[in-house]
């Protein structure tokens, strides 16, 4: 449910929006019959903001506000209407004004600042997501003895909130570079070709939240679970089915709706073919969600596990709480309502706290987990030791430079103490881990 969210990162610039209610214009004129119009002494008239139909004299013409001033409006303003009257000498003044029935100063202020707000809200989340999320990419594969499938998985995740704020980033450079019109009819490939990018990152980090959730639940459910042969679909599913989405959703759009830079999405059958899936994998991640926290609660009940009542439903709502991020829970607010209801809510909510998902994802399930913490201790205690023999090593080579009478055996004390203190980090590091799978 990102259509909205995402493609109307801000407000349509005003001459972008004049130049589509022209063009609609001029194809409603070219496809009328012009002998009908021979008696009518007001022909078809474009004033630069409306259309108008030809009109006999005597005859009132009402429209409603033009487009441009659709979107500075509230839901509680009533649509105002612009008439003009078909005189012996043609078409009389717009009445009211556009200025005095469709122009809300007090609106526009608001809705710039709103826009500007959510724009700088979504920049900085997608810039902190992006730098957490490198940082535990680079962690993750860094150490070798956290490559398993769990961790391949959450990397698979890692790298489509990488590549979601990466494609947001160019999105926004190419259609809103600068205060120019020609973004608004850009017809080239590449224009085209960084919205397939976009859809593309975009659905796969979707897919990936519904890998994370499927994988969770089959690990609970199944007793013999092989891990190892299930990550194979598992990689296929995520990035293979956003792929023939993507590539079916671009050849219709480019046989019956080829308009623009494809950032607009007015044809709502060729748009489900993107979000039909999305909502589905949401819908499914919900229900796997719901199904993961009745095993959890079943769990947690056993006799096999201690604690009172309260410390019970303590550890429950803390599973609930690390599931939520890693399962886009959130985005179920949304997920069936019109893109055009609770426009402002859906970008605030989609936008300004979505961007923060990755960082959220980053720190929990990396930067918090017990064994990526138990194997960066020890990498810093094996590189204190290494360090501290290299000097001393060095002060042996050049007794002037020793500073301390640190002996031999008390040399070998110390290496003994710090190796038997990297070889307890092991059984350590996992009773620190969380009590779910991360």
């Amino acid at each position: 449910q990102y259509g909205t969210a995402l493609l109307c990162v801000a407000p349509e610039a005003e001459h972008c929006i004049i130049k589509r209610e022209h063009e609609k214009c001029m194809e409603m004129i070219a496809e009328h019959d012009p002998s009908d119009d021979l008696d009518l002494v007001c022909p078809w008239m474009w004033d630069n903001l409306t259309c108008w139909q030809a009109a006999n004299v005597g005859e009132v013409v009402v429209v409603n506000c033009p487009e441009l001033f659709h979107d500075f409006m509230t839901p509680e303003d009533e649509m105002g209407k612009v008439s003009r009257n078909c005189t012996e000498y043609g078409w009389s003044e717009p009445y009211p004004h556009y200025v005095d029935i469709c122009f809300v100063f007090e609106n526009i202020t608001k809705h710039d600042m709103f826009y500007a707000s959510v724009k700088a809200l979504y920049t900085v989340g997608y810039s902190t997501s992006l730098v957490s999320l490198t940082t535990a990419m680079v962690i993750l594969c860094r150490f070798r003895k956290l490559h398993c499938t769990r961790n391949f998985i959450h990397m698979n995740l890692f790298v489509s909130f990488i590549l979601r704020a990466i494609s947001v980033f160019i999105k926004d450079g190419v259609l809103f570079p600068q205060e120019d019109d020609e973004h608004c009819f850009t017809h080239t490939v590449a224009c085209k070709a960084v919205m397939v990018f976009f859809h593309y990152c975009v659905m796969s980090n979707y897919f990936w939240l519904f890998i994370e959730g499927l994988y969770l639940f089959t690990l609970l459910v199944e007793t013999f679970f092989p891990e190892r042969r299930y990550f194979y679909w598992y990689t296929l599913v995520g990035w293979g089915t956003p792929t023939i989405c993507v590539t079916v959703w671009a050849v219709l759009r480019l046989h019956f709706h080829d308009y623009g830079c494809w950032d607009t999405n007015e044809h709502t059958a060729l748009w489900w073919v993107i979000k039909g899936p999305v909502v589905a994998s949401i819908m499914i991640n919900f229900v796997l969600f719901v199904g993961i926290i009745i095993i959890l609660v079943q769990k947690l009940q056993s006799p096999d596990i201690g604690g009172n009542e309260s410390s019970i439903y303590l550890r429950l709502a803390r599973s609930t709480l690390l599931l939520i991020p890693l399962f886009g829970i959130h985005y179920t607010v949304f997920a069936f309502s019109p893109e055009d209801v609770s426009k402002r809510e859906r970008l605030v909510f989609e936008l300004g706290l979505g961007s923060f998902q990755g960082f959220v994802v980053a720190v929990l399930y990396c930067f918090l987990n017990g064994e990526v913490q138990s194997e960066i201790k020890r990498k810093w205690r094996s590189w204190t030791v290494n360090r501290y023999f290299a000097v001393d090593l060095k002060q042996q080579r050049h007794p002037s430079l020793a500073s301390s009478g640190v002996n031999g055996g008390t040399q070998l004390s110390i290496l003994s103490k710090s190796s038997s203190q990297i070889r307890m980090s092991s059984p350590l590091a996992e009773n620190a881990n969380m009590s779910l799978p991360t």
